[in-house]
């Protein structure tokens, strides 16, 4: 009986690891898209000052022409979607909407198992 209730606790001992675990994984997913979205953005600004600077010194219509800021705005475009990877959430199929899913699947599992033990 004794050799059964340190088994019990070391069994909830792991699970305690295994969430503690996938919640910093889970957690430093989180930090390495937020990464690479601030090298993304960087990049971005000094890019983009370069040319705006370079295409408004060299073209004769100076700084007021679209030209002069089409790859700032559409790289703006592409880094908006970035940014909105990275904070906003999944309009449609989101990590919520995933996690939500697999949870109910879990639990439906596991009543279905319940139900046959």
């Amino acid at each position: 009986m004794e050799n059964f209730k340190e088994e019990s606790l070391n069994v909830q001992h792991s699970k305690f690891d295994y969430e503690k675990e996938d919640a910093y994984l889970r957690a430093k997913k989180k930090l390495d898209k937020l990464i690479a979205f601030y090298w993304h953005l960087a990049v971005y600004v000094i890019i983009n000052v370069f040319l705006i600077v370079l295409i408004g010194t060299q073209s004769d219509n100076g700084f007021w022409h679209f030209g002069t800021y089409a790859t700032a705005l559409f790289w703006g475009i592409g880094l908006l979607f970035h940014l909105m990877a990275v904070y906003g959430p999944g309009l449609m199929f989101g990590k919520k909407w995933e996690a939500n899913k697999i949870k109910e699947y879990m639990d439906k599992d596991r009543q279905e198992y319940q139900r046959f033990k």
